[in-house]
């Protein structure tokens, strides 16, 4: 049974389901999709709670809009005190205040929840949050929380760390989330985050603690020294193991879309001992490693999917990676890359800077494309 953790007057699974990854019907899993397999997916939930887990995160935009409503169809069966549900505002959607009354309002009946146990913030960085600011966001969502609609109040972050300070001392805060694994840690700054909110007194909940999956499918000398250290464990528990060794994490959102993802995480997490500083050195060392192979740091969460072109971006930087990582060869890349259509490939970008706008992680994503993912598909 997996480790809960303390939480204002709770306690929280050490683990929580991410709902922005689940299994569709299609083979194509990177580009964001709304054809959400119900079956397979109802197993992946129906197993979480029947190994402890009680956290369920989802957001407006998830799989096209349709995330929401499986979780709430996925979670009825279950009494609602049982579990704890957590939905996002995401402001850059609202062109006038009124529009977040609409959304929050969309959000309960898609989820067919009374109250959301924790309601975030969506995305914030100083873009967003000056837009939150501007539409009296927070005073919105604490309304709601008088009104019994949401219990706690969060937000999630993609700034700077001035965008984290101002955010941080602007309101009273239950939680925050931020993206956090061994990778970001001094590549995104995520050390700097999670000291700033632990010094706040802000409780942290780790999302991308396995960056969209790259964590656990790395190049085959990094799985090798993992290996030399834990013969039986996995590559992703390391990943999944030093986020869970950070003192003020109270939950660790996966995007777990497999059984055996499931099993693995609940395996990482139940009974879990801290990393010793031994352990959090081989995580840094494998960052070292990923740093110098020059690949993209994207993690398939596809917020940049409404392309005007419908360029198919996380699959293009997907192969792009595969390659980069050592997975597979160059030639096996660019054949992966041609079956996509010319209208949706790279050499379709029109520099429009929507895509760039979105990215939670600040990818210049039409200089690549022109660039060097680019010319390395059109060689």
């Amino acid at each position: 049974m997996i480790d809960k953790v303390p939480f204002k007057d709770t306690k929280l699974s050490r683990l929580g389901l991410g709902t922005m990854r689940l299994p569709v019907k299609t083979k194509i899993k990177r580009e964001a999709n709304p054809l959400i397999d119900y079956k397979e997916a109802q197993k992946l939930v129906d197993y979480a709670i029947e190994n402890g887990i009680n956290y369920f995160d989802t957001a407006y935009m998830y799989h096209v809009g349709k995330s929401e409503k499986f979780i709430g169809t996925a979670l009825s069966k279950y009494p609602r005190e049982s579990y704890y549900l957590a939905d996002k505002l995401p402001i850059w959607m609202c062109k006038k205040p009124a529009d977040m009354k609409k959304v929050f309002k969309n959000q309960l009946e898609r989820t067919g929840a009374e109250y959301f146990d924790n309601y975030l913030l969506h995305s914030l960085d100083a873009k967003n949050f000056a837009k939150c600011e501007e539409f009296g966001a927070y005073e919105f969502v604490k309304k709601k929380q008088e009104e019994g609609r949401i219990k706690n109040i969060g937000f999630s972050f993609h700034g700077t760390i001035e965008d984290l300070k101002e955010i941080v001392a602007a309101h009273h805060w239950d939680f925050a989330q931020i993206q956090l694994n061994y990778l970001d840690w001094t590549n995104q700054k995520a050390k700097e985050q999670y000291d700033i909110l632990t010094e706040a007194g802000i409780p942290v909940i780790i999302m991308e603690p396995v960056r969209g999956g790259k964590l656990a499918d790395v190049s085959n000398d990094i799985e090798a020294m993992f290996k030399k250290a834990k013969p039986e464990k996995s590559v992703a528990s390391w990943a999944i193991g030093f986020c869970a060794s950070l003192p003020n994490v109270v939950t660790i959102l996966s995007g777990m879309n497999s059984i055996e993802q499931l099993d693995d995480n609940i395996d990482t997490l139940t009974n879990f001992a801290p990393f010793t500083e031994s352990e959090n050195n081989i995580c840094f060392n494998a960052a070292s490693i990923m740093n110098e192979k020059n690949i993209v740091p994207c993690t398939g969460c596809d917020y940049c999917a409404d392309c005007p072109k419908g360029i198919k971006i996380s699959t293009i930087f997907s192969y792009y990676n595969q390659c980069a990582n050592g997975e597979c060869a160059e030639e096996e890349s660019i054949e992966k890359y041609k079956t996509i259509p010319a209208e949706n490939n790279a050499s379709a970008c029109i520099e429009c800077g929507k895509c760039a706008s979105h990215c939670p992680q600040g990818i210049k994503i039409p200089e690549l494309l022109h660039g060097k993912v680019g010319e390395f598909f059109n060689k």
